[in-house]
């Protein structure tokens, strides 16, 4: 949570197309930011062609207190903070962190409509132990499925079935995580 002058992440909303603009505005006001992108192949006809694509189009995430939150909506491109009414909603460090370990992980990401329900679940060997999602099973493959609670979006990455663990705090079971394999 972020009062006052303690800094914290909130996703901010951005004209259509302008996250890239949103963000040199708001790194040359002094300000961190964070526009998660990732490696897209898209099929032609006659040819596959790889390009960098917006994660959550859009939205660019930010750190700021809620005191520059002027400043923060001046900055060209930028609409908006995501929030409840005209509250300021903060984005989770543990969110920020998971979507960095996702998309640093080289595995095969994509945009993924936002999940609510389903078996939460721990990664528990590999680049992403200990990411904590929701699984899904697709096409022959496991899928994790990040969600970013204040942008109501998320992202999934194909994991291997024997990297997972069904995640115990979710469970009326019990606290114990227990193996997928």
């Amino acid at each position: 949570m972020s009062f006052g002058n303690t800094p914290g992440w909130f996703a901010l909303t951005v004209r259509p197309n302008h996250e890239n603009a949103a963000t040199r505005g708001l790194i040359n006001q002094g300000l961190e930011t964070y526009l998660p992108v990732y490696r897209a192949r898209k099929r032609w006809s006659d040819r596959v062609r790889e390009s960098e694509e917006v994660l959550f189009p859009g939205y660019v995430f930010c750190r700021f207190g809620l005191r520059e939150k002027l400043r923060v909506l001046q900055a060209p491109g930028v609409r908006s903070i995501v929030g409840s009414g005209k509250e300021p909603v903060p984005v989770e460090e543990d969110e920020i962190s998971a979507v960095r370990a996702v998309l640093s992980s080289g595995r095969a990401i994509a945009p993924w409509p936002y999940v609510r329900i389903g078996q939460s679940v721990i990664i528990e060997h590999g680049p992403l132990a200990p990411l904590r999602g929701v699984i899904l099973r697709t096409k022959g493959s496991w899928r994790v499925v990040v969600s970013v609670e204040a942008l109501g979006s998320s992202i999934s990455v194909e994991v291997d079935g024997d990297m997972l663990s069904l995640d115990g705090n979710g469970s009326p079971h019990g606290n114990q995580a227990t193996s997928l394999h």
